[in-house]
């Protein structure tokens, strides 16, 4: 598979490698992906995002075992997004498909960093 993000993103919605008039428009639904990513607590705990094709999938800071789902989560975010199917019935099934994914890497994210059973009290965090 291809390492770089834009360059495979771009591969999966059928778009060549050279062809860089919609890359800002790519680049902007991958970070709101990773951003989503980073909301659920997967990933960096600063956040991640890309500039160009130089980012590669090894860059994001995951366990191997969800690196794939979250590629698959980020193209799909970034298909419906960019270039969303034109029946409903596909929108439905990308959607649940989405939904499936942010659940289980929530799910992962869970097994890997269990609830603090004695969260900080409210006064003791700097707001």
């Amino acid at each position: 598979m291809e390492p770089s993000i834009l360059t495979s993103t771009k591969k999966v919605l059928g778009i060549a490698e050279t062809y860089t008039v919609f890359d800002m428009d790519i680049l902007m639904h991958i970070n709101a992906a990773f951003s989503i990513l980073n909301q659920l607590g997967v990933g960096p705990v600063d956040g991640f995002f890309i500039e160009d094709e130089s980012a590669e999938w090894e860059d994001f800071d995951v366990p191997a075992n969800q690196l794939n789902l979250i590629r698959t989560y980020v193209f799909l975010k970034v298909r419906l997004l960019f270039d969303p199917p034109s029946t409903s019935f596909l929108i439905t099934a990308m959607t649940d498909q989405i939904k499936e994914y942010e659940w289980r890497l929530n799910s992962f994210r869970e097994d890997l960093l269990p609830a603090n059973p004695y969260p900080p009290a409210l006064e003791e965090i700097d707001l």
